[in-house]
Formats: structure tokens, C-alpha cells, sequence
């Protein structure tokens, strides 16, 4: 019996993000991602892609950065507008952090279909 069968092609196999071998986040998980972005004091941003070009450098930025965002509904509700505007395109939320000159937090709420 060979372990690959077993374990399946982890290795290969591509996946978005930070949590992109975990199941789907729930609304409330999201929401806590958001909240630990937010009090982290970095800086939210949202990008998002056609899934032809998920592995590319750079995705496009929706609107700006929300620099000293301090309301969780407000990144939500971008997210959400992102999303509508685009619905067959992969949204992603990163938290830039200032300090460290880097992304804190990256991850894919909603995955598009293509």
C-alpha cells in the first residue's frame, strides 16, 4: 500500500493563503480575523484575482488600504462589496504590519468560481 494514496499530494497541490488546508471559515471566524487585525494595529487591505491568475505576483488592490481602520464592520462590509463587484474572483484580506514592513495576516474569505 503506498502512503501517498493515503495521504493525498499535499505537496503539489496548490491552496490560497495562510489558512488554505483548513475547511472554509465561518462568518464568525472571519469576523475574528478581521478583529485580531484590527488589534494588532495593522493595516487591512483588500485584493482580489480571477482564479486563472491565483498564483500570480500580485493581485489587484480593491480601493486603498484602510489606514487606522478601527471597525470591524467597515472591513467587512468591503469585503462583502468586493465580492459583489466581483463575484467569480478570489477576495483576499491582508493585515500590512508598519512596524515589521510586511503582512502580518493574508488569507482568502471568499474563493471565486472558475
Amino acid at each position: 500500500m503506498s502512503l501517498q494514496a493515503t495521504m493525498g499530494d499535499y505537496q503539489t497541490k496548490k491552496t490560497l493563503e495562510t489558512f488554505g488546508f483548513l475547511p472554509p471559515m465561518s462568518q464568525q471566524e472571519i469576523y475574528d480575523q478581521i478583529a485580531y487585525i484590527i488589534a494588532q494595529g495593522w493595516t487591512p487591505a483588500i485584493e482580489h484575482v480571477h482564479p486563472s491568475g491565483t498564483m500570480d505576483d500580485y493581485w489587484t488592490m480593491w480601493k486603498l488600504p484602510f489606514f487606522g481602520e478601527q471597525e470591524l464592520g467597515n472591513v467587512a462590509a468591503e469585503l462583502e462589496a468586493c465580492h459583489r463587484s466581483y463575484p467569480d474572483h478570489h477576495v483576499r484580506l491582508t493585515g500590512y504590519d508598519s512596524y515589521t514592513q510586511s503582512q502580518g495576516s493574508c488569507f482568502v474569505v471568499f474563493q471565486g468560481r472558475g
